[in-house]
């Protein structure tokens, strides 16, 4: 993994596929590299770091005449699987002859098998790579049909891809395939794109046809024919992206992730906007197309997740089990399809996702549908594969997040979780009236989330304080403890400094023992229930000489006196409290990476969609 770009069309193919490589920069990499067909040969040329440095050496290499001209390529940005992030590891790879090209997302299991196979066959391998092995076995069934091999060799496949593959015996086509790893292709007019994000092609095309799992494609300028692995036709749908190159800019900003922090009001609104029924007390999701009469019969909530989605889904739990009295678990996904769970078809299993393409997640779907539960999806993209694969859910309506720590996708799970709850309560035990005061509650959030931004003055001279530290902690109770775990993500992924949520009542259990005077503890001291053995908290790590900077709900003096430092929040009921937490949360890592001279939107190590497990 993880970017994919290929063109063939009328336009200079290599200014299309840098274009769409800097437009993938944000999903994380470590190598880049590209291949285009002239001549009766295909030309390469790949580099480690940045696109722009990738970008050089074709400038370097190829003349701008050459570059006008040819109207046919493939490129990749790497984010390292199988092998160090060299050159020879970087995509794309060539066969045997050199004759055949590929680039690939995604891993093939059972690579290191077929590796041997081809090797006593004579073919020697260059890199490191599961993606060189498969050119390689395509290159082996290669008869001069190249969409022919690229189905004969997948069928030998173990693992999950995206790839596109070109020969140079066919420059004006292109091959497609996708299996647990997404693809998109863009129709323009006598040209297409393939790439594994939209916003690789957005510039060009707004429609698109989302690859489903096991879909071939043979991508010509006049458009693409799409079939499965055994050569069958397929239909899919032309789609319409509903948002355009622009919203992908910083915009002003210094970083996507500081702009896409500043949008939440916003995106918090499009979430918000028309799903709430004033009149009855509940939430209007046409995307679940579930009777109250089916939601009634709801038994149990499983929700599934990781990272980022499955601190929201923890957050989900209290809403559930408070508003529609129903036992929520909530579960990492990648564990739960191997531990054989107990599903009933009275459970609702929630997906949340924010790319929709995780494949952990998308694996415990299908183990959830396979055991015949009700499946529903939560995720950001419009025609993901776990939007499909659910048939059902809510979309967030967030737009794209192009820094790979999630701000915005975060704070619209929950607003959604919070309604979904609101909507199942209501068909459940929920009253008409307090259903109407959690449609208020609600409705507030995008005005609590503006408040804190507007404190980020304040916060910023609070992370200048503490942005040379080496170890934090984060504390919190109830709803609040799933927060302090997003908390300690954002501050570890975008500033290095080691960072652990705890539970509150956990201090006691171990990690009391490594607090001193070095190691900072933020604690979530919202006005709300527990507040007060969070203080008593507070005054334990204190004991331990630990600096505390609290937040605080607005107005709260006295809570103010136990803390070193603070980070004001508005006052909020408990349901919609975490939201603005979250945010003062994000900007205080936000400000303490910049500060340490961090690379915000693309830490190390971290790709945007995990789409490998």
């Amino acid at each position: 993994m993880c970017g994919i770009v290929g063109y063939v069309g009328a336009k200079s193919a290599v200014d299309v596929l840098i274009g769409g490589l800097k437009r993938l920069e944000y999903r994380g990499y470590d190598s880049s590299g590209l291949v285009v067909a002239a001549d009766k040969a295909l030309h390469f040329v790949k580099d480690t770091g940045k696109v722009r440095q990738l970008e050089t050496r074709v400038h370097a290499a190829w003349p701008q005449a050459f570059r006008q001209r040819v109207g046919m390529g493939i490129a990749h940005t790497r984010w390292a699987t199988h092998g160090a992030p060299t050159r020879e590891n970087a995509h794309p790879h060539s066969d045997q002859t050199g004759r055949l090209a590929l680039v690939h997302n995604g891993i093939i299991e059972n690579y290191a098998a077929l590796r041997q196979q081809l090797a006593a066959k004579g073919h020697t391998f260059v890199s490191q790579t599961d993606s060189e092995v498969l050119i390689h076995l395509i290159g082996e069934l290669y008869k001069g049909n190249l969409f022919e091999a690229v189905c004969a060799a997948l069928k030998h496949v173990e693992g999950t891809y995206g790839i596109a593959a070109v020969s140079v015996d066919h420059p004006d086509q292109i091959v497609a395939a996708r299996k647990g790893s997404p693809l998109v292709i863009g129709m323009g007019e006598n040209e297409t794109i393939i790439a594994s994000d939209v916003s690789a092609l957005i510039s060009h095309t707004r429609q698109v046809i989302y690859l489903d799992d096991d879909d071939v494609a043979l991508l010509t300028p006049a458009g693409a024919d799409i079939r499965n692995i055994h050569n069958v036709p397929v239909s899919r749908e032309v789609a319409q992206v509903d948002w355009d190159v622009g919203v992908a800019e910083k915009g002003g900003f210094e970083h996507f992730m500081l702009k896409e922090i500043f949008e939440q009001p916003d995106a918090l609104s499009n979430t918000l906007r028309g799903r709430l029924d004033e009149q009855m007390g509940t939430a209007m999701l046409a995307g679940l197309a579930l009777s109250p009469r089916e939601l009634a019969a709801i038994r149990r909530v499983v929700i599934v997740a990781c990272g980022t989605s499955l601190h929201a889904g923890m957050v989900g739990k209290y809403y559930f089990e408070e508003l529609a009295d129903l036992p929520t678990e909530v579960e990492q996904a990648a564990e739960y399809r191997y531990r054989n769970p107990i599903i009933h078809p009275t459970d609702m299993v929630v997906a949340i996702s924010q790319s929709g393409e995780t494949a952990d997640t998308l694996a415990a779907i299908r183990e959830a549908k396979q055991k015949g539960a009700l499946v529903v999806g939560i995720c950001n993209v419009v025609g993901s594969t776990i939007a499909r694969e659910t048939g059902r859910g809510v979309y967030l309506h967030a737009g794209p997040e192009i820094g790979v720590a999630s701000t915005k996708a975060f704070t619209c799970q929950l607003a959604v979780l919070l309604m979904m709850a609101l909507k199942v309560g209501r068909a459940r035990r929920l009253s008409r009236q307090d259903g109407l005061e959690i449609c208020a509650q609600i409705k507030r959030i995008p005005d609590l989330v503006k408040a804190v931004l507007d404190r980020n003055a304040a916060i910023i001279k609070v992370a200048e304080r503490y942005a040379t530290a080496k170890d934090f902690f984060y504390i919190g109770r109830g709803c609040m403890y799933p927060v302090a775990l997003e908390g300690a993500l954002k501050l570890k992924e975008i500033s290095y400094i080691h960072a652990e949520g705890y539970h509150a009542a956990e201090l006691k259990h171990g990690p009391i023992a490594l607090l001193d005077e070095h190691a900072p503890v933020m604690a979530l001291l919202n006005n709300i229930a527990g507040k007060e053995k969070m203080i008593s908290n507070v005054q334990e790590c204190r004991a331990r000489q630990a600096p505390v900077i609290g937040v605080l709900s607005e107005g709260d003096r006295d809570t103010a006196t136990h803390v070193n430092d603070a980070l004001h929040v508005p006052l909020a009921p408990h349901l919609s409290a975490p939201i603005p937490t979250a945010v003062a949360l994000q900007l205080f890592a936000y400000h303490v990476a910049r500060l340490r001279d961090c690379p915000v939107d693309q830490p190390r190590n971290l790709a945007k969609s995990v789409t490998v497990e």
